[in-house]
């Protein structure tokens, strides 16, 4: 168990926290604790790289515990009316998709390696940018507009966007084109 993990495994107990401060309107108490595990995911990341902590649980958890907050986070946004439930019903079909086609790829014994597109992680930092502007807005009681618009436009584009690529790539490495290839290379 190293330091790195050990920071993830406090993002994953920071989720429970943040919905739940979502949803006793305590906005200040969610800005906090999305910004707490904002910062803790870049410590993570800095203390692996520059401390050789890398890890193949800290591979798979870190990208976990991220998700998990932004898909709560929107979920959560979406059921009180801050997000356009559009937008969250793509967001959270995308990614079930994703552990679909993975699940699946697994199941038939042509596992797939996924690696993080350039475009899944363009979608990621406007995801992370919409959601603390929604959640800086409502704990400030300000209003950033255009920009909540702007960037709720932009992560739906790069959502559908990243699902079609993370398809084509799935699709072509299911039908054995470029073999010896992955998605995301």
């Amino acid at each position: 168990m190293t330091i790195p993990n050990m920071i993830t495994i406090m993002r994953f107990v920071l989720v429970p926290a943040v919905v739940l401060a979502m949803l006793n309107m305590r906005w200040d108490w969610a800005f906090a604790g999305f910004l707490v595990a904002g910062i803790s995911d870049g410590v993570d990341g800095f203390i692996a790289r520059h401390f050789n902590q890398h890890s193949q649980l800290g591979a798979y958890l870190d990208p976990m515990a991220d998700k998990l907050l932004l898909v709560s986070v929107f979920v959560v946004m979406g059921f009180i009316g801050e997000l356009p439930l559009w937008l969250v019903v793509m967001m959270v079909s995308r990614d079930a998709l994703i552990v679909f086609a993975v699940l699946l790829s697994s199941v038939m014994s042509h596992p797939v390696e996924m690696k993080p597109l350039f475009v899944s992680k363009a979608n990621t930092a406007i995801q992370i940018a919409l959601a603390a502007v929604v959640l800086g807005e409502l704990a400030f009681g300000i209003n950033l507009d255009p920009l909540r618009p702007a960037l709720i436009i932009l992560s739906g584009v790069l959502t559908v966007t990243s699902a079609a690529a993370y398809l084509v790539a799935w699709l072509r490495h299911m039908s054995g084109y470029g073999e010896g290839s992955t998605p995301g290379t």
